[in-house]
């Protein structure tokens, strides 16, 4: 069973309030401390806006941007 919740006064609170048997193990896992917003939140809305490109851009990278041959 996995459960999400969040600190509050240094205490975790599950949402939704879920009862737990009286000395249940858990493990808590930290899912992220950071409110800055991610690289991807910031750019992930250029993803697959550039135009123009040749068809194996993705795979020959190197030889367009630094001229290396093209990879087999």
């Amino acid at each position: 069973m996995t459960l999400e919740g969040r600190v509050e006064n240094g205490a975790i609170v599950l949402e939704p309030p879920t009862k737990l048997p009286e000395g249940a193990r858990v493990r808590v896992e930290v899912i992220s401390t950071s409110t800055e917003p991610t690289l991807f939140d910031r750019i992930g809305h250029l993803a697959g806006k550039a135009k123009h490109l040749p068809p194996d851009a993705a795979e020959q990278h190197d030889h367009y941007l630094y001229g290396t041959p093209k990879k087999l």
